[in-house]
């Protein structure tokens, strides 16, 4: 009887202590684990390369809608940047990181922070808004779908400097619209293109676009412009990704157009896709950063150097001397560029096979573009047809910043507009309600 007494005394224990850690499991909060937020944003102040910068703690930096804000340094002026993909990505953002590194490098008491991987639309809204909350002075916006967002939070905080890049509003106060004329390096690369795609004795060029935006359908026909001077008989195909940065997404669209018989392939999007998928005796053309032309297959890339621009800008920020207008800068400033073609630079190896006759033509249209002999309205001059047939621009007359920029179905004040494809283009025009 006593045994019997020992051993349901022991059980009852047994049965109390496993009640006890099952109610502590179900009211204790687990650990926050320091990746919760790493895909969806990273924060930091850089000194001068990623390597020693120092992301931002919990301390200092707090959280809104699942991205980290990062906070401000007293006694500085303090300059954020909204990207849309990782600030490493090879392209478009990268190239907006090494300028951002370049102003806090170069400019005395400059503090810069980004904020990356942010969705266009509501996201950006509520990013840009808890930056000027948390006191930031100047906001730069790099993409074009931030625009609305930045226009009403530029609203709600005048003391604020918010710079969009790609769209086309501004406030004439706080708000501003900053661009460059890509599409003299496009041209160029175009150029180049159709160059090679003589030579191989293919005239078939493909074109990666991105979105339905005046900005994508002005590259896309500066491109196959100068594809036409060096190549009349060449003909360009389009792929739409729907998107800025899939590298997935922007290899398939590029095997595609290889598929569908293209020699050259160029990307309006971020990642080296064209040269990454083609395949041997073919070609791609990538984008953005200048460094990102390293496979054999590559023959160029447009890319961007933003520093300076953006210098300028927070100069005149912290002089209370910035006024929100339309901010579009030519290749003479030093702003863009063809690699392979700048000083120290050495042409890949599928240019530099070219015949000389092309290479000196491409060379002297470059050079006229960095001297600011040529410019935007050069490349869009006419007589210039689109593939319905249609007569865009007769001899001799230029499109205007606001054809540049608009669709008159966004409601643009523009006469001739974007939306149109040159002649030697084969796809249909995008459907601008989807």
């Amino acid at each position: 009887m006593f045994k019997k007494q020992i051993w349901f005394i022991i059980a009852f224990m047994l049965l109390l202590t496993f009640a006890l850690a099952a109610c502590e499991s179900e009211t204790s909060e687990p650990a926050a684990s320091d990746d919760t937020t790493a895909e969806t944003a990273d924060t930091e102040s850089t000194d001068s390369a990623d390597t020693e910068a120092a992301a931002d703690t919990a301390d200092t930096a707090s959280s809104e809608g699942g991205y980290q804000i990062p906070t401000v340094e007293e006694g500085k002026h303090n300059v954020a940047f909204v990207y849309v993909g990782p600030h490493d990505d090879g392209g478009w953002t990268q190239a907006h990181d090494v300028a951002r590194m370049y102003v806090e490098e170069n400019m005395e008491n400059v503090h810069t922070a980004y904020v990356e991987n942010v969705a266009e639309g509501a996201d950006a809204e509520q990013v840009i808004r808890s930056l000027a909350r948390k006191g930031f002075d100047t906001i730069f916006t790099t993409s074009f779908g931030y625009m609305d967002g930045s226009e009403l939070v530029a609203s709600e905080f005048p003391n604020v400097d918010i710079i969009h890049l790609t769209g086309y509003k501004a406030n004439g106060e706080n708000f501003g619209n900053l661009m460059g004329a890509m599409e003299n390096m496009k041209y160029v690369a175009g150029m180049v293109a159709g160059a090679r795609a003589k030579a191989d004795g293919n005239p078939k060029l493909g074109y990666i676009a991105t979105f339905p935006i005046p900005e994508e359908l002005r590259l896309g026909n500066a491109f196959a412009l100068g594809a036409q001077e060096t190549c009349p008989d060449c003909q360009v195909d389009v792929r739409w990704i729907f998107t800025w940065h899939d590298p997935i997404i922007e290899q398939e669209a590029a095997k595609s157009l290889f598929d569908g018989g293209a020699q050259v392939v160029m990307t309006g999007a971020d990642t080296p896709a064209p040269a990454e998928a083609a395949p041997e005796g073919k070609w791609g053309i990538t984008y953005d950063y200048q460094y990102n032309c390293t496979n054999p297959a590559c023959l160029t890339s447009m890319y961007w150097n933003w520093g300076p621009v953006y210098a300028d800008i927070v100069e005149r920020s912290i002089n209370d001397e910035y006024v929100g207008g339309w901010e579009y800068f030519e290749s003479d400033t030093g702003g863009m560029g063809l690699f392979g073609f700048g000083e120290g630079e050495d042409l890949m190896p599928g240019v530099a096979s070219l015949p000389e006759e092309d290479l000196a033509l491409i060379r002297d249209t470059y050079g006229k573009f960095l001297s600011g002999e040529l410019g935007r309205f050069d490349v869009f001059k006419g007589p210039i047809t689109d593939n319905q047939g249609n007569l865009v621009l007769a001899d001799g007359v230029s499109l205007q910043q606001e054809d540049l920029d608009g669709f008159a179905q966004f409601g643009a004040q523009c006469e001739t507009c974007m939306y149109w494809w040159n002649e030697n283009i084969t796809a249909e025009l995008p459907d601008l309600d989807s």
